[in-house]
């Protein structure tokens, strides 16, 4: 198997690891990737994640630090915290949580004791771990309730979401999920924030990038704190943000350092600053709207071809898919259409009568194949190679799976992907 000389140094200090590096790169130029959280960075994220900036520790803050040498890692974190401020239009931004996981946790650190009440969307309607879920430790260390979609419509109830706030008086309120096809209402989260003195956090991971690009409303006239990735949409590095009014900024800061992290990973807040930059040019404006384009379009094309969407369709960047009328499992699903070199991920629906592991649905999503230049006039094609591909994947049909992976290759041979390198 001969290798790209993209990594010299670590092919001649590590061929082993050198080889799953370019395998991975391979995987990546070759497959449709439509797993909603993966995205691809510029050459330009991947270089500042790459930097000698690597090798200080920083802990604290700009002017605030407890080791000596930051005269230039002071500049690159208050560069990244100022892109952050301009573009969500915030008071206050922390960019030093290492994913979106730890920025939760902070939160809880910061506004609430163990054992308080908190409030968010229930894991199998589209929640995330963090947001009070019973095997999370925020669901072990504090008292989670939770709310969900209608069976009706796969839609939030905003009345019931306010019967339940006023039933439980959370301390904390989590809007936004995983796999929530649908635009979010802050107004309304805030309104009922409000009447019950919660802290609303708007956890915006999946769809930062749209927020940032105008393609979904901004919860930062509404929340009192927003969580986010740096990947996903906003095509950063393996990051996270936290940020608030500035009423909340000392309360955050302590959360994250000292209260959760040590020294923040600075080739990371480098690449955040890069992705930020990117974030805030005209291009991804059109970039962000696109995104959604595709998945409308995308939704458009599968309803056409009798799949059942949970909600009807999407507004955003991500479609949730129940395949029980087509009687194939998600699960089985997503690894035939792997194979098939279209890359979901298999995910419980509202009310799934199936277990978390083998769930009735699969989630797709636009932002990868957006970023690859796909547009519109391709996804009557994509939507195509999912129709077959869970036919095949459930009569077992690796010959038609692998004819899929052909075309998905040619297709994708003339729309290179960013970051990648090119043969």
């Amino acid at each position: 198997m001969s290798l790209p000389l993209s990594h010299p140094a670590l092919l001649a200090a590590d061929p082993e690891l050198a080889a799953l590096v370019a395998a991975e790169e391979r995987l990546q130029s070759d497959t449709l990737r439509l797993i909603p959280s993966e995205n691809y960075v510029s050459t330009a994220v991947l270089e500042a994640s790459g930097t000698v900036l690597q090798n200080k520790y920083s802990e604290g803050y700009p002017g605030r630090r407890y080791y000596e040498g930051q005269q230039n890692i002071d500049k690159v974190e208050a560069l990244a915290v100022d892109r952050a401020k301009a573009l969500f239009g915030v008071e206050h931004a922390n960019v030093q949580p290492y994913s979106g996981s730890p920025a939760n946790l902070a939160v809880y650190l910061a506004f609430a004791e163990p054992g308080d009440t908190v409030m968010g969307m229930a894991l199998p309607m589209g929640g995330h771990l963090t947001h009070g879920w019973g095997v999370s430790a925020t669901g072990k260390w504090f008292r989670g309730v939770q709310y969900g979609v209608r069976a009706d419509t796969g839609r939030v109830d905003l009345d019931e979401v306010r019967d339940l706030a006023l039933k439980e008086r959370p301390k904390l309120i989590f809007c936004g999920g995983t796999a929530l096809p649908r635009t979010i209402d802050f107004a309304a989260f805030a309104e009922i924030a409000r009447e019950v003195d919660a802290v609303l956090v708007a956890d915006v991971a999946h769809i930062a990038g749209l927020i940032a690009g105008g393609a979904h409303p901004s919860p930062a006239p509404y929340a009192d704190v927003i969580s986010t990735t740096t990947h996903k949409t906003l095509r950063g590095p393996r990051g996270a943000m936290l940020m608030s009014r500035a009423s909340h900024a000392k309360a955050i800061d302590k959360a994250v350092f000292p209260g959760l992290q040590g020294g923040p990973h600075n080739q990371t807040t480098a690449a955040i600053a890069v992705a930020l930059h990117e974030a805030a040019q005209p291009a991804f404006c059109a970039y962000a709207h696109q995104v959604v384009a595709n998945a409308k379009a995308l939704a458009e094309a599968l309803l056409a071809r009798g799949f059942d969407l949970v909600s009807g369709g999407t507004d955003n960047h991500l479609i949730l898919m129940d395949l029980t009328s087509r009687g194939v499992s998600g699960k089985v699903a997503a690894k035939g259409l792997d194979r098939a070199g279209v890359v979901v991920n298999y995910n419980t629906v509202p009310y799934d009568p199936r277990k978390p592991f083998d769930p009735s649905g699969i989630r797709i999503g636009t932002p990868a194949l957006t970023s690859r230049g796909l547009g519109v006039e391709h996804v009557a094609m994509v939507a195509e190679w999912i129709d077959r591909g869970v036919a095949a994947a459930g009569a077992g049909d690796e010959g038609a799976l692998s004819a899929i992976r052909q075309e998905v290759m040619a297709l994708l041979t003339t729309h290179p992907a960013p970051g990648l390198p090119q043969s």
